[in-house]
C-alpha cells in the first residue's frame, strides 16, 4: 500500500476523488494490481492510489468503527491501527459527561476517534496533532460526520498547547515506535511523565496506556482503569481528578459492569477444586482485582499463582466466566486422549493458565473424535500440572 501525502489525501475529498471511494467500497485488495491498471486509464495515478489504500483502509477500520461509519470516514494506516474503538472512546466520553465537562483538550488526537465520541457526547474538542496528513484526515472525519461545528483540529505540537482554558485533557501518545509497541512508559511520544504533568493542569483528565503498565508507574493521584470489550482487553486509562486516586477499575464493555477497588485485598487461601471454576475477565486481573471477585462469589483459588477461583456452589458473577468441572485429573496425556474418547468428545475448547502445554500442539495429538464438547483447562492446582475438564455454567 503506497504512502499518501496530503496533496493527494485532500483530491479524494473533491467530486472524482468520492466518485472513486463509492465505486470501491466493496473492492478485493486481492486484486489490487488489475483494479489499479483499469482505474488508471481514467483518473490521475496519485488518486488512484490514494483511492484504493483509503478503500483498504475502510475495511479494516469497519472492526473498530462499525460500518455505517467506517465507509464514511478517512484512515492512516497507522491511525486504523491506533485509535480506540468506537465502544471504548463512547464509553470514555460519557465518563467525562458525568463529570461535567464541557471542552476537552485532545492531544495527539490521530485520526479523530476519541474526538468523535466526545463531540458526539455534546463536548467542544480542540483535536491536536503534529502530523500534518493525520489533521488533515481528522478534519475531514469532522466534516464527514457533521461534526465540524464541535471539532476543532490543529496541527501542532502538543507540548506547545496551552490547556488552561479547557475543563480537561484527553491524551493519548503513541505506544509504537520504529519496532513496533513500546512498553517503556517514557519511551512513549510524548513521555508518560509529560503526560501526567498536563493531566495535573485541567480540573480533570484522562490518560491513555497500554494495558500492561506496572502498577508501580502509576502515579498515586490517578485511578487507573483497564477496559475490557468482550472479554479482550483493549486498553488502560489514568483517571486524574475523579475522586478516587489510588483505587483500581476494571471495566467489561458491552455490558459496562464496573468493579472498583484498592488491589490490596489479601488473595483467598488456595484450595481443592471445587464443582465451579472461574476465568476472571482480563482487564479484572490487570487492575488485580482477583481477589475482589473471590470475595464477592465466596472462592478460593485453586493455587496461589493462579487466576482461577472455584466454588462449591454456583454464585454467577459478570467479572469472569463459570465452568461446572466434572473431572480433576493430574495432567497425563494418555489419560486424556482416553477419556475423551470414551466421551466421544470432538469439539474441544482448550483453555490454559500456568501450564506449559501449547492448546494447539495438545488438539492435534488428541485427534479428536465425536459428537460431544467439552472444555479442558490446563492448570496448576496446589502447586501441581492439573488437568480440568467441564463445560461452560448454564446461567
Amino acid at each position: 500500500m503506497g504512502h499518501v501525502d496530503v496533496d493527494a489525501f485532500d483530491s479524494l475529498l473533491g467530486e472524482e476523488g468520492q466518485s472513486l471511494l463509492s465505486a470501491l467500497r466493496d473492492y478485493d485488495p486481492a486484486h489490487e494490481l488489475a483494479t489499479a491498471t483499469r482505474l488508471r486509464r481514467d483518473h490521475p495515478p496519485a488518486l488512484v492510489s490514494a483511492a484504493l489504500t483509503q478503500a483498504e483502509l475502510r475495511q479494516r477500520a469497519v472492526a473498530k468503527f462499525g460500518a455505517e461509519d467506517a465507509y464514511r470516514m478517512y484512515f492512516t494506516p497507522n491511525g486504523v491501527e491506533q485509535s480506540t474503538r468506537t465502544s471504548v472512546a463512547d464509553y470514555r466520553a460519557a465518563r467525562f459527561v458525568e463529570f461535567g465537562v464541557r471542552r476537552v483538550a485532545d492531544l495527539c488526537c490521530g485520526i479523530g476517534g476519541d474526538a468523535i465520541a466526545l463531540a458526539r457526547a455534546g463536548i467542544s474538542v480542540l483535536a491536536v496533532d503534529r502530523d500534518p496528513l493525520t489533521c488533515a484526515v481528522a478534519r475531514a472525519n469532522a466534516e464527514a460526520l457533521g461534526l465540524a461545528g464541535l471539532i476543532e483540529v490543529r496541527c501542532a505540537d502538543v507540548t506547545e498547547i496551552d490547556t488552561a482554558p479547557f475543563d480537561a485533557v484527553f491524551v493519548d501518545p503513541a505506544r509504537r515506535g520504529g519496532r513496533g509497541r513500546v512498553f517503556d512508559p517514557e519511551a512513549y511520544s510524548p513521555p508518560l511523565s509529560w503526560a501526567i504533568e498536563a493531566a495535573r493542569t485541567t480540573p480533570r483528565a484522562a490518560l491513555k496506556i497500554a494495558p500492561g503498565i506496572p502498577h508501580e508507574a502509576i502515579p498515586p493521584d490517578a485511578e487507573a482503569e483497564w477496559i475490557s470489550d468482550h472479554g479482550n482487553v483493549k486498553e488502560a486509562v489514568l483517571w486524574f481528578g475523579t475522586a478516587r486516586p489510588g483505587m483500581r477499575r476494571a471495566t467489561l464493555l458491552p455490558g459496562g459492569h464496573s468493579l472498583l477497588g484498592t488491589c490490596r485485598l489479601p488473595d483467598p487461601d488456595p484450595g481443592p477444586v471445587g464443582r465451579w471454576l472461574y476465568e476472571p475477565d482480563g482487564a479484572v486481573i490487570r487492575a488485580h482485582l482477583v481477589a475482589d471477585v473471590a470475595a464477592r462469589i465466596g472462592g478460593r483459588l485453586i493455587d496461589p499463582t493462579i487466576a482461577y477461583i472455584t466454588t462449591d456452589e454456583l454464585r454467577p458473577t459478570p467479572y469472569a466466566t463459570a465452568y461446572e468441572i466434572t473431572d480433576v485429573l493430574p495432567f497425563n496425556l494418555k489419560k486424556l486422549k482416553a477419556l475423551l474418547r470414551e466421551r466421544e468428545v470432538g469439539i474441544a475448547t482448550i483453555k490454559k493458565r500456568g501450564s506449559a502445554v501449547e492448546p494447539e500442539q495438545l488438539r492435534k495429538k488428541l485427534r479428536l473424535e465425536g459428537v460431544n464438547a467439552c472444555t479442558i483447562l490446563l492448570t496448576r492446582s496446589e502447586g501441581s500440572p492439573t488437568m480440568l475438564l467441564g463445560h461452560p455454567a448454564r446461567v
